[in-house]
């Protein structure tokens, strides 16, 4: 059964019902459903589809011609097989599929350049001649995203300017991960999560008949199962100097967010090197680099600003507790490794996942018109503010601060500071009380309002002090999990 990329899907229908040709690039990292959403949106379309494979140039060419000559066009009463690109890549003009888009799919693209790096050169003369006036779509696909973002479309290549629709693919969201699970508890949707992350990959590795713990057992810490070497496999496929990089993963995964930390804590002893190694993992779509929400132009362009985290929820847990305890899942001791090292703590873990759903339903808010006004930037606030403290004078002092959510109006006059719980008990009246106290207004006739999310619900003065207020805002694990969206606070 195929879920969600309703927005994928959208992209890709549109562009095929404008009239014109059409010449889409179409890339994100692997086992992020690429292929598999462009056969969704090839079902019922006349199409060729075809899978590049790592091999010679000769060898992609035979291949390619007889997946093309399968089709009714006049070429294939004469040959077997086409003599060169440029005849092979024209064929898609005589594809017998009447007034319909000529639809050619070329999966792995970057496969099919890296035996061949005159195929750019091959297809741009061709749109530029023949192609792009016609009925005809083009989806060039590829997992490789370096090359797709530095070679493929960098103003040197041939195919520069070409695309008519250029589409990066990430990872799904928690609400379209969630329907993997439909009959697992809110919590285990979000502990679901925090596990496999939004890689329809991983989130088809789970049996929906299995509890997420037995799920946990059987697929992520017993050896032979995909899961449990799929790291592995996927850095080895994609990186050299694996050992390096697994030190400097597995730092990221245990909290360590800083540069120079990250630095110290892999041994790796030049800065400037580990920058590049994480570099390239963010190129790859495992990390990312983190900004404060205020943070300007100038901050974010200096590389020894800002912190680093892990995209994939799947290498945060498996470097967590996999790689932490390897070498007792080898000896086969999975219940013991579950029991001791990742029950205790995985409700915990699983409490940093739920500050980002937070964020998500905060934008499906947005999108519904509501929250109390409407913000121009969201996301976490790490740095100096100006606080409440009643032992000074003024009754404020300048101190750092986390917060786990902020959205700030364009006028910046308009500030929703969010706080998520995720504990096994109700969100407190002095959490609360931490929460209003975090931000004192930066400018004069600021609006604050404080939007409150709690796994456990919140204890009886919270909801009394929401009751009586317009600028505070309940939501409990049902509102947030199940998208329900409601007018004002979930307790009016």
């Amino acid at each position: 059964m195929f879920i969600g990329r309703e927005a994928e899907l959208q992209f890709l229908e549109n562009r095929y019902k404008t009239e014109g040709g059409q010449l889409i690039v179409f890339y994100g990292r692997r086992r992020v459903g690429k292929t598999e959403t462009l056969r969704q949106f090839c079902a019922g379309k006349p199409h060729v589809f075809f899978a590049c494979q790592e091999c010679t140039d000769k060898l992609q060419l035979k291949n390619f011609s007889e997946k093309m000559l399968k089709e009714d066009i006049p070429a294939k009463q004469y040959i077997n097989q086409f003599t060169d690109w440029e005849k092979a890549l024209r064929a898609v003009l005589d594809l017998p599929y009447g007034d319909k888009k000529k639809l050619l799919v070329i999966d792995e693209f970057p496969y099919m350049c890296k035996g061949n790096s005159g195929i750019a050169s091959v297809l741009q003369n061709l749109w530029d001649e023949f192609l792009k006036d016609a009925e005809v779509m083009i989806i060039l696909c590829g997992s490789s995203m370096s090359f797709i973002e530095k070679e493929l479309l960098a103003e040197k290549n041939p195919l520069y300017g070409r695309a008519t629709g250029i589409y990066k693919m990430t990872e799904m969201g928690f609400y379209d991960a969630a329907k993997f699970f439909p009959d697992y508890s809110d919590k285990d949707k979000i502990m679901t999560y925090s596990i496999l992350g939004g890689v329809p990959h991983y989130l088809r590795q789970f049996d929906m008949e299995l509890s997420l713990t037995e799920n946990i057992k059987q697929n992520i810490l017993s050896k032979g199962c995909p899961l449990y070497s799929e790291v592995e496999f996927l850095l080895h496929h994609e990186l050299r100097e694996t050992m390096l990089y697994n030190s400097i993963i597995e730092a990221v995964a245990l909290g360590n967010i800083q540069l120079n930390i990250i630095s110290q804590k892999s041994l790796v002893d030049d800065t400037s090197k580990t920058s590049v190694y994480l570099r390239n993992l963010i190129e790859l779509g495992i990390i990312e680099r983190e900004f404060s929400v205020d943070a300007g132009i100038k901050e974010k362009a200096n590389t020894n600003r800002g912190t680093y985290k892990l995209t994939d929820n799947f290498f945060r847990f498996w470097y967590a507790f996999v790689f932490t305890n390897y070498s007792d899942l080898e000896a086969g001791d999975v219940d013991g490794v579950y029991k001791y090292a990742i029950e205790p703590l995985l409700h915990e873990f699983a409490a940093y996942t739920f500050e980002d759903v937070c964020r998500q339903y905060v934008q499906k808010l947005q999108k519904e018109n509501m929250l109390p006004f409407r913000y121009s930037k969201m996301g976490r606030f790490t740095g100096k503010t100006t606080v409440h403290d009643s032992t000074k004078k003024n009754g404020t002092r300048i101190a750092e601060t986390e917060i786990d959510i902020l959205a700030v109006s364009r006028d910046m006059k308009k500030y929703l500071v969010g706080e998520c719980k995720f504990k096994g008990k109700s969100f407190s009246y002095s959490q609360y009380l931490d929460t209003v106290a975090k931000l004192m207004p930066q400018k004069e006739n600021a609006e604050f309002y404080y939007a409150l999310f709690s796994e456990s619900g919140f204890d009886k003065r919270v909801h009394e002090i929401a009751k009586h207020s317009d600028c505070i805002y309940l939501y409990e694990l049902e509102d947030i999990v199940n998208c329900i969206v409601r007018s004002g606070c979930s307790n009016k």
